[in-house]
């Protein structure tokens, strides 16, 4: 059975959810011209790369290569640049950095403690991150509230020190993801099918279980509190209210 088979359930409310999506991304583009979208190829961030075509929206797409991605994930980015007619912009660690990490501390550091495993996800995303962003000012993310209790208060726009970031999911669910998949006949990610629906690097992310968290199988051997890499951790930023915001309370 396919994800779409397992997952597709729209909420009631899931047109107005996309002509909201489609309505601040327009929003955000106005203000922000020099958008890019950080996408992990994962269900979400499928979702807002069409998004970003419906909304008729200029803003690149970036992927974090960290050298440990599954095959199946790096087989979505060809599919991706066939279907927009667009280069995926690939950014990749320093390998300087990522051979002296191995020597240092072995290929399995991740495992021995938070603080190498938060070391790992520093030289392996945050820094290609930070090239990534370089010349933007703003930049669009697949995150939803419903993903974990670390995200349930996240805002649709967030100002951070030097730019803007615009999460146009912020309320859609799980069901709302793959109905949009469905409608629109998008290419996702396989290892969806295969009870993957948090996917990341290949040795820190598993398949979950029935009745298992959402992102249970990413770094399933730390305790939840402690389960973001840093892409998602801004607690200087601070959120902002949209005008469609005002104009709808």
């Amino acid at each position: 059975m396919s994800a779409i088979d397992l997952y597709n359930r729209p909420s009631s409310d899931f047109n107005a959810k996309v002509e909201r999506a489609i309505a601040l991304l327009r929003e955000q583009a106005a203000l922000h011209p020099k958008l890019t979208q950080a996408s992990s190829v994962g269900a979400e961030d499928m979702v807002v790369t069409h998004l970003i075509h419906l909304a008729g929206i200029e803003a690149s797409v970036f992927v974090l290569e960290t050298g440990k991605l599954h095959a199946e994930t790096l087989a979505v980015i060809p599919q991706i640049e066939q279907r927009y007619a667009t280069s995926v912009r690939v950014f990749r660690p320093r390998q300087e950095a990522v051979v002296h990490f191995v020597r240092k501390n072995g290929e399995d550091a991740m495992y021995r403690s938070i603080e190498l495993r938060k070391a790992c996800c520093d030289l392996r995303k945050m820094e290609p991150l930070s090239r990534a962003l370089e010349g933007h000012d703003g930049w669009i993310t697949g995150l939803r509230r419903e993903q974990s209790n670390a995200r349930a208060d996240v805002a649709e726009v967030v100002q951070e020190p030097a730019r803007v970031k615009v999460s146009p999911l912020v309320d859609w669910t799980w069901g709302d993801v793959w109905h949009f998949i469905a409608t629109h006949h998008l290419p996702y990610n396989a290892l969806h099918d295969r009870f993957f629906p948090s996917i990341g690097c290949e040795p820190c992310t598993r398949a979950i279980s029935v009745g298992e968290d959402f992102r249970a199988g990413r770094w399933w051997w730390e305790q939840e509190s402690a389960k973001e890499c840093g892409l998602h951790v801004q607690p200087e930023a601070s959120p902002l209210v949209s005008s469609l915001e005002r104009t709808s309370a």
